[in-house]
């Protein structure tokens, strides 16, 4: 008898739940997201992190919520926060803390029009199946006025030019798409929206992973040492992991990353999008 594997939501959701490295997250290391502001936050890029850019006091909807963390800083900023995610990981998060999470597709439908002052996708609209068709329903949600603040990998930056099929955010089967400068702003025109923001602001930890994520590229069909919980690390890789934090810790990576940035280079794009 043949069986057909799911496919659709289903299949999606199990290959995040399943596969994702949030299936080995320790409930009792859960803290809000911080940053230590002035310079270090600067090296650190963390103005690459979507919230960052909301204010306090609003009413936001974070798309791709993770674990929650995002949703806990909000709620410390005095934001009403709402979270959507498609692993089934995250619902201990949210029972325990308490957190206001859909766990499933983001389905415009689930919330009134114009619900929200911000909408954040912190590396989801490379994830979606019609980016599109999200952005709609991300102007549906919003308020007038309302801003989506988005993160998404740029294929066009240095990190692809010089990794090349190594590059970490090749990252098949999660990200599906990549964005220029123009293919967003047509996005943005076709969803109702027009285009505030575009820079390159990357995590100085991405340049890490990177250097990880080389070391660590498994033959096809075995599970990633750096990416999945069902992958093994062998001795090689945990010295040469611990070599790279102490590189890391150097600034190095810090420094690189920077520089690119400031060329407009960098691997991460920053997206403010305003509704009319």
């Amino acid at each position: 008898m043949f069986i057909q594997e799911p496919s659709g939501p289903l299949c999606e959701q199990r290959l995040y739940t399943d596969y994702y490295p949030r299936a080995a997250f320790d409930l009792e290391n859960f803290h809000p997201k911080s940053f230590p502001g002035g310079i270090r936050s600067w090296l650190n890029g963390d103005n690459g992190a979507a919230c960052r850019w909301v204010p306090p006091g609003v009413k936001i909807l974070d798309i791709g919520c993770g674990f929650g963390e995002t949703l806990a800083y909000h709620q410390q900023q005095g934001c009403e926060a709402y979270g959507v995610e498609l692993d089934e990981n995250v619902r201990k998060a949210a029972d325990r803390f308490h957190l206001e999470i859909h766990v499933g597709e983001f389905d415009p439908g689930a919330y009134p029009p114009g619900s929200f002052d911000y909408v954040t996708l912190q590396q989801v609209l490379e994830h979606v199946r019609d980016p599109l068709e999200t952005m709609k329903g991300v102007a549906r949600v919003l308020r007038s006025g309302g801003c989506a603040v988005i993160s998404t990998p740029n294929a066009g930056g240095w990190g692809a030019r010089l990794f090349g099929r190594r590059w970490i955010n090749w990252h098949v089967p999660y990200h599906r798409h990549f964005f220029s400068p123009e293919s967003i702003a047509v996005v943005a025109r076709e969803a109702g929206f027009r285009v505030d923001t575009v820079r390159t602001v990357t995590s100085s930890e991405w340049l890490r992973y990177q250097w990880v994520h080389l070391m660590s590229v498994p033959r096809e069909g075995v599970p990633s040492a750096f990416w999945s919980p069902r992958g093994k690390r062998t001795l090689p890789i945990k010295v040469g992991q611990q070599l790279l934090d102490v590189l890391h810790y150097t600034r190095i990576n810090h420094l690189l990353t920077r520089l690119f940035d400031s060329l407009g280079m960098g691997d991460n794009f920053m997206l403010i999008l305003k509704k009319p």
